[in-house]
């Protein structure tokens, strides 16, 4: 009975490359990986409004509009967990938007006092700030509008670019290390390195949107900040879905014109696109892990469908392991958190 329980010989396999033996315990896995998420990956986004209140955001679970003095303690916070950057993103009242959208280089606005206040409080935080007109103007579009009377419109880009010009020098002067535009109008990345040289900012960095899709996925995020279009969408400026190749021609554009970091947005649904512009630059990548993506994790975990650590954090190891070199996501706190309970 005991012979017959014993293997055969010829039941071992002939097997001198077994790539199991390099995951047989956490240690050997250990050496063996190939991509690591940390805190120092990642970007915070966060919103910023009028008023002594910091208000949670129902579309967006975990996340607030802060106001300028929580907005500071919550960035020492955010230090302390090791996330080096915020992105500040206005939220403007009704009464302070127009169709220009000139609140958005207001000096004494809500971002300026904002970055002012973070910078004297956290002074080795990096402040990234949003650079476009839809928070700010009555039609919610990215850029100045044309109306033509018969229910037709127009996104005007040169006149939009001069427009974000401004604001990015009103951002630079309160001390924002980062100006990332996020407006995909042409020509904006060699317009906003001249301007901020021009007026003695030129470690100032760009981080261009170049790759944003005209995407399903920013419902939360314009639910949050109230710039839902009013009118049409988004698709005459930011990109077709169904585009990889064109990503690339406008990486290699925003590289000429004087880019220092690249963005890919959405994140997950476009790691293909990480990928291709990992391949044709050597600019630091940027991936956008939006409010869709984010939310659908939050969503189903809330619904007990899938463990929210294990899945966000495989998500966003897959926007590394794609070739990103940081992550802009609204999960960072609750990462780092995570991150220093392993460590």
């Amino acid at each position: 009975m005991q012979n017959r329980d014993k293997l055969s010989p010829h039941a071992m396999l002939n097997l001198p490359i077994r790539p199991r033996r390099n995951r047989k315990s956490a240690a050997i896995r250990g050496l063996m990986r190939e991509t690591e998420l940390t805190p120092a990956h990642l970007i915070y986004p966060m919103f910023v409004q009028e008023g002594e209140e910091d208000t949670p955001i129902e579309s967006l679970p975990g996340c607030k509009r802060w106001s300028v003095t929580g907005i500071v303690q919550e960035c020492r916070r955010l230090y302390a967990l090791g996330i080096p950057c915020v992105d500040l993103f206005a939220v403007v009242p009704e009464e302070k938007k127009d169709a220009r959208g000139s609140e958005a280089w207001n000096p004494e606005g809500v971002v300026p006092r904002a970055i002012r206040a973070i910078k004297a409080a956290v002074p080795e935080l990096a402040v990234m700030t949003d650079v476009a007109l839809d928070p700010f103007n009555t039609y919610g579009q990215d850029g100045i509008v044309r109306e033509y009377g018969d229910g037709r419109y127009e996104i005007l880009n040169d006149e939009t670019v001069e427009a974000l010009c401004r604001q990015a020098l009103c951002h630079a002067h309160a001390g924002a290390d980062i100006i990332s535009p996020s407006d995909m109008m042409d020509g904006r990345i060699a317009a906003l390195r001249a301007a901020l040289d021009a007026e003695g900012f030129s470690a100032v960095s760009l981080m261009s949107y170049t790759a944003k899709y005209a995407s399903a996925m920013y419902g939360p995020f314009r639910g949050a900040l109230g710039s839902a279009p009013k009118f049409g969408d988004k698709k005459t400026y930011q990109m077709d879905p169904a585009n990889a190749r064109e990503a690339v021609r406008e990486a290699l554009l925003d590289a000429q014109e004087g880019a220092d970091f690249l963005m890919v947005k959405p994140a997950t649904l476009y790691l293909d696109v990480v990928a291709e512009l990992r391949r044709c630059t050597q600019l630091p990548i940027a991936a956008y892990h939006v409010s869709g993506e984010y939310l659908m994790v939050k969503a189903a975990a809330a619904s007990g469908w899938l463990d929210e650590r294990a899945v966000m954090l495989e998500s966003l190891l897959s926007i590394r392991r794609a070739g990103a070199d940081m992550i802009l996501t609204y999960a960072a706190p609750q990462v780092a958190e995570w991150y220093r309970e392993e460590h």
